[in-house]
């Protein structure tokens, strides 16, 4: 067996938080090691390829920051970019800082185990590696962990079966099938219009009604872009002033319930003319706090909807009536609802007729069968935790991720974990990451554990921990921020409610960029303020060198 490699830091995943590590890491001159499952970089914008898969922010927004040359150079050719075009991004970020070179592909991380005496991680990997590293970086992604059907009989389908989130790189094409698309959360929504355009029949097999608004996807005005360009410096200030991170949006003035009804429909339907869910979710100050605000809101959609759609039947299953829009993920479309107008889509209701199984010519609900060619499951994700969970982390006192997370996640500031020292997390569970800018979210995370590790080692400090005390007090506060808003009221991802068994814990941090990133600051700002910090003796930094 050879001798084990040792680095500064290991990096597990290479989208965009693992790429910007492995850059800013470099910086400080640590020798760098990362991980990645796929063959290549772009994280979940390698595997979800599937038929119009975009982004729900902006091009000219959801790009990196650090450099201003790159941020100039890069032409997006569309309002939101395609899954194609983003990867094409990323891939052009990895070879213009050579970061590659610090890359191991078709790799996964198996287990992470930390030795307190010397203050190392020890990663292992399939394909056999062993490496070491004082600090383990978990750029494991927040959607990357698809869920992977359990359905009866699956086995016997004797068509094609596919999942949204690990498409084939070919591409499919549906031409002449019958196709069944099994959810009606974003995946599905965005390949819906396309696969129906393209199948012999489509059937739409629908357990609950999601809120989706129209993207009004666009060719990139050269003006717009020119604009936005000489005035980057200024608006990614503004985003860290904004709840979701993103600039651009003129924060609402006061509550729907204080304008008229006159008013409300007029600002509703110039953000649904628009297009976007952020500007739609600003049309007012309390859409996410006020059960009665949100009802104006959610009402307006749902007649959108019934305008839109022209079987009544239809138009009514597709009004979601059991969450507050802005709740679960707030969906952009192109021709969503348009697509059930056509003659060869048909919408079933999952809901009151389950599925009971598949059948080798197609699936069986409790009231019909229907003869399917292939089947589409667009049932997302382990979200949040799954990825780390799917790796054995543990220390040499025996805790590991599996027992620390079993009843949901416990963190500090989404960045740490009480009990497994020199572990950083980048966008991890009660921060604000899944419901802000995702790339300004990891920038930030990466900026503030780069600042971290560089205080360490001017310190001569070889070890970093969150408290208990710290972290229950986090836990406690993100709880207390998501009480006090409609979130809780949806049986959403960001609970965990689409995985059977998985403890109902709100993940993310709700309370916004701002006072996130503020507590952030002043933690760094006074000493780490939570944390535990601490040195290896002579001996044993000769041991672990």
């Amino acid at each position: 067996m050879s001798e084990q490699e040792k680095f500064d830091a290991i990096v597990v995943g290479a989208g965009v938080g693992g790429l910007y590590a492995i850059h800013r890491l470099r910086k400080l001159g640590l020798s760098v090691r990362a991980f990645e499952a796929a063959a290549d970089v772009g994280g979940t914008w390698y595997w979800n390829r599937y038929p119009g898969c975009r982004c729900d922010v902006e091009s000219l927004e959801y790009s990196y920051s650090f450099s201003d040359e790159l941020q100039q150079e890069w032409h997006w050719p569309e309002r939101y970019g395609t899954q194609p075009e983003i990867l094409r991004y990323i891939n052009h970020v990895a070879d213009r800082f050579d970061l590659r070179r610090d890359i191991e592909f078709s790799t996964r991380v198996k287990q992470a185990v930390f030795d307190g005496e010397t203050n190392t991680w020890t990663v292992k990997t399939d394909t056999g590696k062993t490496v070491t590293a004082r600090y383990c970086i978990m750029a494991t992604g927040n959607l990357s962990t698809p869920r992977k059907p359990n359905i009866a009989g699956l086995d016997s389908f004797e068509g094609k079966w596919y999942h949204t989130g690990l498409w084939p790189h070919e591409g499919v094409d549906f031409t002449g099938l019958r196709v069944g698309v099994i959810g009606t959360g974003s995946s599905g929504v965005q390949s819906i219009p396309i696969i129906g355009k393209q199948a012999k029949h489509l059937y739409v097999f629908q357990r609950t009604a999601n809120f989706s608004l129209p993207a009004r996807n666009v060719p990139m005005s050269r003006d717009k872009e020119r604009t936005h360009k000489a005035e980057y410096p200024a608006r990614r200030r503004a985003a860290y002033d904004t709840p979701f991170g993103i600039a651009g949006h003129p924060p609402p003035a006061k509550s729907a319930l204080e304008a008229t009804e006159e008013e409300r429909q007029g600002a509703y339907e110039a953000k649904w003319a628009e297009g976007g869910s952020i500007s739609f979710l600003y049309s007012y100050t309390d859409l996410l706090l006020n059960k009665e605000s949100n009802d104006t809101a959610s009402e307006f959609v749902r007649r959108k909807i019934r305008a839109t759609v022209k079987d009544p039947k239809t138009a009514e299953l597709l009004c979601p009536d059991n969450h507050p829009i802005g709740t679960k993920r707030l969906i952009l479309d192109t021709d969503y609802y348009e697509t059930y107008n056509r003659g060869n889509v048909t919408l079933v209701d999952i809901r009151s007729k389950p599925i009971q199984e598949v059948t080798p010519t197609g699936l069986r609900t409790a009231d019909a069968e229907y003869a399917l060619d292939a089947i589409v499951f667009a049932t997302g994700f382990d979200a949040m935790t799954g990825a780390m969970k799917e790796i054995d982390i543990h220390t040499d006192v025996g805790l590991s991720i599996q027992e620390k997370w079993e009843d949901g996640p416990r963190t500090y500031l989404g960045l740490m974990i009480a009990g497994f020292p020199n572990l950083f997390m980048i966008t991890g569970p009660q921060s604000p990451g899944v419901k802000s800018q995702m790339i300004l979210a990891c920038e930030q995370h990466v900026d503030w554990i780069a600042s971290c590790i560089q205080y360490l080692r001017d310190r001569g400090l070889t070890r970093i921990e969150a408290e208990q005390k710290a972290e229950d007090a986090w836990v406690q506060h993100n709880n207390g921020v998501a009480d006090r808003t409609l979130y809780p009221l949806a049986n959403s991802w960001y609970v965990g409610a689409n995985i059977p068994g998985k403890p109902r814990v709100f993940m993310p941090y709700v309370g916004g960029i701002p006072a996130y990133k503020k507590k952030c600051d002043e933690v760094a700002a006074n000493g780490y303020e939570g944390f535990r910090l601490g040195a290896c003796t002579e001996e044993q930094r000769f041991a672990a060198n």
